[in-house]
């Protein structure tokens, strides 16, 4: 039962994915898709979605990132990609 009831938490502890909504300022629906490929290819960052229409992304961190930090980076990766974009932290 112990053993059990171990793996249960261990299980419940690997679930928990921190997630976090951003507001963001984005011309069009290609440049949207670019802030996401490169956002997505930012160290520390699990996944990512930005959603045009509404003008918001959703960052998905891996285990222990320094959230600021790597949002830090999101920024430069997107303006790399789209230099008029903003992500309101």
């Amino acid at each position: 039962m112990f053993i059990d009831s171990m793996r249960t938490t261990e299980k419940i502890k690997k679930e928990i994915r921190i997630m976090k909504k951003y507001k963001i300022e984005v011309d069009c629906a290609n440049c949207a898709a670019k802030m996401e490929e490169a956002t997505k290819k930012v160290a520390g960052v699990k996944d990512a979605t930005v959603a045009f229409m509404a003008q918001k992304m959703s960052v998905e961190f891996d285990d222990g990132a320094d959230e600021a930090e790597v949002m830090k980076n999101v920024l430069k990766a997107c303006k790399k990609v789209e230099p008029d974009c903003e992500i309101f932290m």
